[in-house]
Protein backbone atom coordinates (compact mmCIF):
# COMPACT_ATOMS: atom_id res chain seq x y z
CA UNK A 1 0.00 0.00 0.00
CA UNK A 2 1.24 3.34 -1.03
CA UNK A 3 1.34 5.55 2.08
CA UNK A 4 1.34 9.67 0.74
CA UNK A 5 -1.25 8.00 -1.54
CA UNK A 6 -3.49 7.45 1.37
CA UNK A 7 -2.39 10.23 2.73
CA UNK A 8 -2.87 12.85 0.01
CA UNK A 9 -5.54 11.38 -2.41
CA UNK A 10 -8.55 11.93 -0.40
CA UNK A 11 -7.08 15.43 -0.34
CA UNK A 12 -7.49 16.18 -3.83
CA UNK A 13 -10.81 14.97 -4.19
CA UNK A 14 -11.72 17.16 -1.20
CA UNK A 15 -10.18 20.27 -3.10
CA UNK A 16 -12.79 19.61 -5.82
CA UNK A 17 -15.55 20.23 -3.54
CA UNK A 18 -14.05 23.31 -2.44
CA UNK A 19 -14.41 24.89 -5.89
CA UNK A 20 -17.27 23.89 -6.50
CA UNK A 21 -17.96 25.54 -3.12
CA UNK A 22 -16.39 28.79 -4.29
CA UNK A 23 -17.34 29.06 -7.60
CA UNK A 24 -21.44 29.15 -5.69
CA UNK A 25 -19.88 31.99 -3.69
CA UNK A 26 -18.14 33.72 -7.14
CA UNK A 27 -15.45 33.50 -5.55
CA UNK A 28 -13.52 33.12 -8.05
CA UNK A 29 -10.05 34.92 -7.28
CA UNK A 30 -9.16 32.15 -4.88
CA UNK A 31 -10.23 28.98 -7.17
CA UNK A 32 -7.04 28.97 -8.91
CA UNK A 33 -5.09 29.34 -4.99
CA UNK A 34 -7.26 26.09 -3.68
CA UNK A 35 -6.40 24.36 -6.88
CA UNK A 36 -2.76 24.68 -6.68
CA UNK A 37 -2.79 23.59 -2.73
CA UNK A 38 -4.27 20.35 -3.82
CA UNK A 39 -1.85 19.78 -6.34
CA UNK A 40 0.72 20.94 -4.05
CA UNK A 41 -0.30 18.42 -1.58
CA UNK A 42 -1.34 16.04 -4.44
CA UNK A 43 2.74 15.37 -6.08
CA UNK A 44 3.74 13.98 -3.08
CA UNK A 45 2.84 10.79 -4.27
CA UNK A 46 4.34 7.37 -5.08
CA UNK A 47 6.85 6.57 -1.97
CA UNK A 48 7.80 2.77 -0.61
CA UNK A 49 4.84 0.72 0.92
CA UNK A 50 4.45 0.93 4.44
CA UNK A 51 2.67 -1.92 5.39
CA UNK A 52 3.76 -5.14 5.06
CA UNK A 53 2.39 -7.98 3.45
CA UNK A 54 0.11 -10.63 5.19
CA UNK A 55 2.28 -12.95 6.81
CA UNK A 56 -0.13 -14.53 9.52
CA UNK A 57 1.97 -13.24 12.25
CA UNK A 58 1.06 -11.66 15.85
CA UNK A 59 0.31 -8.27 16.51
CA UNK A 60 3.79 -7.65 17.64
CA UNK A 61 5.45 -8.72 14.76
CA UNK A 62 3.53 -6.77 11.92
CA UNK A 63 4.16 -3.79 14.70
CA UNK A 64 7.58 -4.50 14.45
CA UNK A 65 7.56 -4.93 10.58
CA UNK A 66 5.75 -1.03 10.05
CA UNK A 67 8.46 0.75 12.06
CA UNK A 68 11.23 -0.87 9.65
CA UNK A 69 9.30 0.63 6.79
CA UNK A 70 9.02 4.18 8.37
CA UNK A 71 13.03 4.34 8.66
CA UNK A 72 12.26 4.49 4.37
CA UNK A 73 9.28 7.48 5.11
CA UNK A 74 10.85 10.75 6.44
CA UNK A 75 7.61 12.11 7.45
CA UNK A 76 6.73 9.07 9.27
CA UNK A 77 9.97 9.38 12.01
CA UNK A 78 8.92 13.11 12.10
CA UNK A 79 5.60 12.13 13.44
CA UNK A 80 7.29 9.25 15.47
CA UNK A 81 9.33 11.88 16.70
CA UNK A 82 7.11 14.94 17.35
CA UNK A 83 3.82 12.95 18.23
CA UNK A 84 4.61 9.68 19.64
CA UNK A 85 0.57 9.48 20.82
CA UNK A 86 -0.58 9.97 16.91
CA UNK A 87 2.19 7.80 15.92
CA UNK A 88 0.67 4.79 17.64
CA UNK A 89 -2.70 5.62 16.84
CA UNK A 90 -1.94 5.84 13.12
CA UNK A 91 0.12 2.32 13.25
CA UNK A 92 -2.56 0.77 14.68
CA UNK A 93 -5.51 2.01 12.77
CA UNK A 94 -3.61 1.19 9.29
CA UNK A 95 -2.94 -2.79 10.62
CA UNK A 96 -6.12 -3.10 12.25
CA UNK A 97 -8.05 -2.00 8.95
CA UNK A 98 -5.94 -4.06 6.68
CA UNK A 99 -6.39 -6.67 8.76
CA UNK A 100 -10.27 -6.13 8.39
CA UNK A 101 -9.60 -6.63 5.58
CA UNK A 102 -10.52 -2.97 4.46
CA UNK A 103 -9.80 -1.73 0.62
CA UNK A 104 -6.96 0.92 -0.01
CA UNK A 105 -9.56 3.71 -0.19
CA UNK A 106 -11.15 2.78 2.82
CA UNK A 107 -7.97 2.79 4.93
CA UNK A 108 -7.24 6.14 2.91
CA UNK A 109 -10.48 8.11 4.60
CA UNK A 110 -8.97 6.50 7.78
CA UNK A 111 -5.68 8.23 7.87
CA UNK A 112 -6.03 10.89 5.50
CA UNK A 113 -7.84 13.51 8.22
CA UNK A 114 -5.11 13.05 10.58
CA UNK A 115 -1.89 13.56 8.53
CA UNK A 116 -2.71 16.47 6.70
CA UNK A 117 -3.80 18.14 9.60
CA UNK A 118 -0.72 17.55 11.20
CA UNK A 119 1.15 18.52 8.27
CA UNK A 120 -0.57 22.02 7.15
CA UNK A 121 -0.30 22.72 11.70
CA UNK A 122 3.31 22.58 10.93
CA UNK A 123 3.26 24.64 7.50
CA UNK A 124 1.87 27.65 9.18
CA UNK A 125 4.38 27.83 11.51
CA UNK A 126 7.48 26.79 9.25
CA UNK A 127 9.43 29.58 8.17
CA UNK A 128 9.29 31.16 4.82
CA UNK A 129 12.56 29.34 3.85
CA UNK A 130 11.24 26.01 5.06
CA UNK A 131 7.74 27.12 2.95
CA UNK A 132 9.26 27.47 -0.10
CA UNK A 133 11.08 24.58 -0.66
CA UNK A 134 8.40 22.46 0.37
CA UNK A 135 6.90 23.95 -2.86
CA UNK A 136 10.15 23.71 -5.00
CA UNK A 137 10.55 19.99 -5.39
CA UNK A 138 6.10 20.07 -6.29
CA UNK A 139 7.32 22.40 -9.22
CA UNK A 140 10.36 19.89 -10.30
CA UNK A 141 7.32 16.91 -10.32
CA UNK A 142 5.52 18.60 -12.60
CA UNK A 143 7.75 19.98 -15.16
CA UNK A 144 9.47 16.40 -15.33
CA UNK A 145 5.69 14.87 -15.37
CA UNK A 146 5.17 16.85 -18.62
CA UNK A 147 8.21 16.31 -20.37
CA UNK A 148 7.03 12.73 -20.38
CA UNK A 149 3.66 13.57 -22.21
CA UNK A 150 0.69 15.74 -21.11
CA UNK A 151 -0.97 13.14 -20.19
CA UNK A 152 1.21 12.33 -17.62
CA UNK A 153 1.06 15.44 -16.25
CA UNK A 154 -2.38 15.99 -16.47
CA UNK A 155 -3.43 12.71 -14.86
CA UNK A 156 -0.93 13.94 -12.06
CA UNK A 157 -2.43 17.06 -11.10
CA UNK A 158 -5.95 15.68 -11.94
CA UNK A 159 -6.05 11.98 -10.72
CA UNK A 160 -9.74 12.09 -9.83
CA UNK A 161 -10.71 12.77 -13.54
CA UNK A 162 -8.83 10.59 -15.55
CA UNK A 163 -6.76 9.00 -13.08
CA UNK A 164 -3.62 9.17 -11.75
CA UNK A 165 0.17 8.08 -12.63
CA UNK A 166 2.53 6.40 -10.39
CA UNK A 167 5.07 8.99 -10.05
CA UNK A 168 7.53 6.88 -8.73
CA UNK A 169 7.29 4.68 -12.34
CA UNK A 170 8.21 7.65 -14.55
CA UNK A 171 10.04 10.27 -12.13
CA UNK A 172 13.77 9.36 -10.86
CA UNK A 173 13.91 7.99 -7.62
CA UNK A 174 16.20 10.84 -5.82
CA UNK A 175 13.41 12.99 -7.44
CA UNK A 176 10.85 11.43 -4.75
CA UNK A 177 13.14 11.34 -2.24
CA UNK A 178 14.34 14.10 -2.18
CA UNK A 179 10.47 15.40 -2.07
CA UNK A 180 9.88 13.22 1.43
CA UNK A 181 13.03 14.71 2.83
CA UNK A 182 12.45 18.33 2.27
CA UNK A 183 8.55 17.70 3.61
CA UNK A 184 10.24 15.97 6.49
CA UNK A 185 12.95 18.93 7.26
CA UNK A 186 9.47 21.26 6.79
CA UNK A 187 8.09 19.81 9.77
CA UNK A 188 11.10 19.52 11.78
CA UNK A 189 11.63 23.69 11.41
CA UNK A 190 8.06 24.29 12.02
CA UNK A 191 9.03 23.37 16.10
CA UNK A 192 12.76 25.26 15.85
CA UNK A 193 14.08 28.20 16.97
CA UNK A 194 13.14 30.25 13.82
CA UNK A 195 9.63 28.83 13.66
CA UNK A 196 7.13 30.99 12.66
CA UNK A 197 3.44 32.93 13.84
CA UNK A 198 0.77 32.86 10.92
CA UNK A 199 -1.10 36.28 11.76
CA UNK A 200 -5.14 37.31 10.35
CA UNK A 201 -3.00 40.35 8.98
CA UNK A 202 -0.37 37.75 6.91
CA UNK A 203 -3.50 36.60 5.55
CA UNK A 204 -5.03 39.26 4.19
CA UNK A 205 -1.81 40.44 2.35
CA UNK A 206 -1.85 36.96 1.38
CA UNK A 207 -4.76 37.34 -0.55
CA UNK A 208 -3.91 40.59 -1.18
CA UNK A 209 -0.88 39.59 -3.25
CA UNK A 210 -2.11 36.69 -4.74
CA UNK A 211 -4.22 39.54 -6.85
CA UNK A 212 -1.48 40.48 -9.43
CA UNK A 213 -0.32 36.91 -9.84
CA UNK A 214 -4.28 36.22 -11.01
CA UNK A 215 -4.29 38.89 -13.22
CA UNK A 216 -0.97 38.05 -14.94
CA UNK A 217 -2.30 34.53 -15.68
CA UNK A 218 -5.55 35.94 -17.19
CA UNK A 219 -3.16 38.58 -19.32
CA UNK A 220 -1.40 35.51 -20.64
CA UNK A 221 -3.81 32.74 -20.50
CA UNK A 222 -6.98 34.55 -20.89
CA UNK A 223 -10.17 32.62 -20.43
CA UNK A 224 -8.01 29.75 -20.65
CA UNK A 225 -7.18 30.00 -16.53
CA UNK A 226 -10.63 29.25 -15.73
CA UNK A 227 -9.55 25.44 -16.76
CA UNK A 228 -8.04 24.69 -14.00
CA UNK A 229 -11.10 24.90 -12.07
CA UNK A 230 -12.68 22.60 -14.86
CA UNK A 231 -10.25 19.75 -15.52
CA UNK A 232 -13.21 17.87 -16.96
CA UNK A 233 -13.62 20.44 -19.63
CA UNK A 234 -10.02 20.86 -20.15
CA UNK A 235 -10.23 16.82 -20.94
CA UNK A 236 -13.22 17.29 -23.33
CA UNK A 237 -11.34 20.23 -25.21
CA UNK A 238 -7.86 18.12 -24.93
CA UNK A 239 -6.49 21.05 -23.61
CA UNK A 240 -4.83 19.19 -21.14
CA UNK A 241 -1.06 20.22 -21.81
CA UNK A 242 -2.14 24.09 -21.45
CA UNK A 243 -3.90 23.06 -18.15
CA UNK A 244 -0.29 21.79 -17.24
CA UNK A 245 1.58 25.21 -18.33
CA UNK A 246 -1.10 27.21 -16.34
CA UNK A 247 -0.42 25.43 -13.01
CA UNK A 248 3.37 25.32 -13.74
CA UNK A 249 3.17 29.25 -14.37
CA UNK A 250 0.75 29.84 -11.15
CA UNK A 251 3.56 28.77 -9.06
CA UNK A 252 6.75 30.28 -11.10
CA UNK A 253 4.69 33.37 -10.59
CA UNK A 254 4.48 32.84 -6.82
CA UNK A 255 7.94 30.75 -6.19
CA UNK A 256 9.30 34.57 -7.91
CA UNK A 257 7.80 36.98 -5.11
CA UNK A 258 9.36 37.89 -2.08
CA UNK A 259 10.07 35.32 0.17
CA UNK A 260 7.40 36.38 2.91
CA UNK A 261 4.66 37.00 -0.14
CA UNK A 262 5.74 33.54 -1.56
CA UNK A 263 5.84 31.71 1.74
CA UNK A 264 1.78 33.71 2.87
CA UNK A 265 0.52 32.26 -0.33
CA UNK A 266 1.38 28.75 0.21
CA UNK A 267 0.92 28.74 3.91
CA UNK A 268 -3.04 30.21 3.10
CA UNK A 269 -3.50 28.01 0.58
CA UNK A 270 -3.06 25.01 2.08
CA UNK A 271 -4.97 26.27 5.56
CA UNK A 272 -8.05 26.99 3.39
CA UNK A 273 -8.20 23.42 1.69
CA UNK A 274 -7.89 22.10 5.20
CA UNK A 275 -10.42 24.17 7.14
CA UNK A 276 -12.60 22.72 3.97
CA UNK A 277 -12.10 19.72 3.73
CA UNK A 278 -14.86 17.01 4.57
CA UNK A 279 -14.22 14.08 6.58
CA UNK A 280 -15.25 10.97 6.19
CA UNK A 281 -15.14 8.19 8.96
CA UNK A 282 -14.21 4.63 7.91
CA UNK A 283 -15.29 1.97 10.55
CA UNK A 284 -12.39 -0.69 11.88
Amino acid sequence: MNWLYVILAVYILAALFIVLVLLRKKRWPWVPVVLAAAFVLWTSLDVPRFLPPGSGGDVQSEQAAFDVEVAHLPVLQVIREQEPALFNQLRKQALGLEQAGRSSEQIMAALQPQITALQVKRLQSAPDASVIRYMQPNMQQTVLMQKESDDACFRFLFPAVRGGVNAAEVLPAQVTEHRMQVDAEMMRAALGPDSHTMTDEERARAQKDFLPVLQALVNEYGRDVELISKPQQAQTLQQEGKVCQIVQSLWRRVLALPAPKAASIIRLSVALEEENTPRRDVAP
